[in-house]
């Protein structure tokens, strides 16, 4: 398939975005500026100010001589480069790789999307048509290399599409400058009368290289398709990205899960060739205001169910608002893992963890209440209590040692202990009463101590003697003394039992 790209060049891209936020001014003479050398210096113009004669470069108080009823405003350090981000972040609706060009340009890779808006001719225009009405001035090109469309949309004529065969006589009739070339290199080459690119491309490598360096023959390798460029995406290319083009804007909910259903099946057919599931799933929605809509699922185990992922998303498509319509759908798996191909017996259903209807259950309540709000658990090898349980990365994360069962351990541990108020007998002695969270118990029953040394390869500090408690209710906790009796001890609450 043959490359195709679109270039894009915003001509008074600050000037513009600040007429788009003051409409008043869009027909005023208006400049941007900023401090050199204690002068204010003009960094920007608008159409107006530079047919009045207002440039890039002059001095403010020149420029308002000639003009006195200039509108200046101060120049926002770093403002283009988020402008051409945002902006190229919305080009990604016609093609999944748009690049940032600057200072004032962008870069789309249209190779294999201009058949979805009927040809090149209606590619390109509708991404001018959009651009024109958000109030930008620009100028664009397509061909078959980067380097050549950004020349013919910055030196060319008015003429967007170019076909093939008039792609490099227009290319080669065009300035020196249109190579991207340095400045001084630029002044060098018109200085001995070679202006324009057709003039240097009968004159041997070796004498340019020789006078102007490598870098005037890779722009020109570049433009000339002997070289690849790499143009790097405002957003990185997910490998596993579907996407749907609407031709009229969809509005309704309905809509929108036909299209978050179609391409939930294109997906997941491609990932079930490959043996693979997916663990965290974006569904993004394009507004025809250039608003992204976007709602993100995971799950506990890799899964290519198109109908569970879909039940997964149902529950947050109600939050998706399309205002005035979304005119491209995304789906773009972050994450995806190998499929357990696991056998199961014919006259036996998996149980427990391997039992697909929990995951599926756990992936609905996950994705209702919150991925953080559902654990699993699995023995770490420490004794210290806080260290002795990890969370678990995911369902199919084994654990690497057994369970204690010949001690007594509490069923809810608290992640970090809570100090109490206590008395006991005489030391080594449980506690008679203690006072937790203004409510004081008195304890019938009690074993222990088990004595818990902490772990010096780790952190220091004192020792501590766990004791079993059942208070008059019948309720049983987990206490534990920290340090020796006739030391500076504290008591602590650590747990709860059955």
């Amino acid at each position: 398939m043959q490359k195709r790209f679109v270039t894009i060049w915003f001509r008074y891209l600050k000037t513009d975005w600040l007429c788009r936020r003051h409409p008043e001014l869009l027909h005023l003479p208006l400049v941007l500026t900023a401090q050199d050398h204690g002068r204010m210096i003009i960094t920007a113009v608008n159409p107006p100010a530079q047919l009045q004669g207002i440039g890039v470069g002059m001095v403010l108080a020149d420029a308002r001589v000639i003009v006195p009823s200039l509108k200046y405003f101060y120049d926002i350090p770093g403002l283009p480069q988020k402008l051409l981000r945002s902006i190229a972040k919305w080009c990604m609706r016609f093609s999944p790789i748009a690049a940032i060009d600057e200072p004032d340009g962008i870069i789309i890779d249209a190779t294999g999307c201009t058949h979805l808006w009927s040809g090149e001719a209606s590619y390109v225009n509708s991404i001018v048509k959009r651009l024109k009405q958000f109030g930008y001035n620009v100028n664009s090109a397509i061909a078959d290399t980067a380097g050549k469309a950004w020349a013919i949309a910055h030196f060319g004529n008015r003429e967007t599409i170019i076909h093939n065969e008039g792609e490099l006589n227009t290319f080669i009739s065009l300035p020196v400058a249109a190579l991207r070339l340095e400045v001084e290199s630029i002044a060098r080459l018109n200085k001995l009368g070679l202006r324009q690119i057709q003039d240097i491309l009968s004159m041997p490598r070796s004498v340019l290289r020789r006078r102007f360096g490598n870098h005037l023959l890779m722009r020109l390798d570049q433009a000339m398709g002997r070289q690849e460029e790499v143009i790097q995406p405002v957003q990185p290319i997910e490998p596993y990205c579907e996407r749907l083009t609407c031709l009229e804007p969809i509005v309704t909910a309905t809509g929108i899960e036909i299209a978050l259903k179609k391409l939930l099946e294109v997906l997941c057919e491609r990932l079930k060739h490959e043996g693979k599931g997916i663990r965290k799933l974006s569904f993004k929605g394009y507004r025809v205001d250039g608003n992204i809509q976007a709602i993100d699922i995971g799950t506990n185990r890799a899964s290519s169910n198109a109908h569970h992922l879909f039940k997964l998303f149902e529950i947050k498509i109600s939050s998706i608002e399309p205002a005035l319509g979304i005119e491209l759908f995304t789906l773009e798996a972050f994450k995806v893992e190998d499929l357990d191909s696991t056998q199961e017996k014919f006259w036996d259903k998996a149980c427990g963890l391997a039992n697909p209807e929990l995951v599926k259950l756990l992936d609905r309540v996950s994705n209702k209440i919150g991925v953080d709000s559902i654990h699993r658990f699995l023995p770490a090898e420490h004794h210290w209590p806080e260290r002795s349980v990890k969370i678990a990365a995911s369902l199919n994360e084994n654990a690497t040692t057994q369970w204690r069962t010949d001690l007594q351990r509490p069923i809810y541990l608290l992640q970090n202990p809570e100090p109490i108020w206590a008395t006991a007998l005489i030391p080594d002695y449980p506690p008679m009463l203690f006072r937790y969270q203004n409510k004081l118990h008195k304890v019938k029953k009690a074993d222990g101590p088990e004595r818990i040394e902490r772990e010096w390869w780790i952190d220091e500090g004192q020792h501590r003697d766990y004791y079993a408690v059942e208070d008059e209710e019948g309720k049983r906790y987990w206490l534990f003394r920290s340090g020796h009796y006739s030391e500076n001890y504290q008591w602590f609450i650590h747990g709860y039992f059955a």
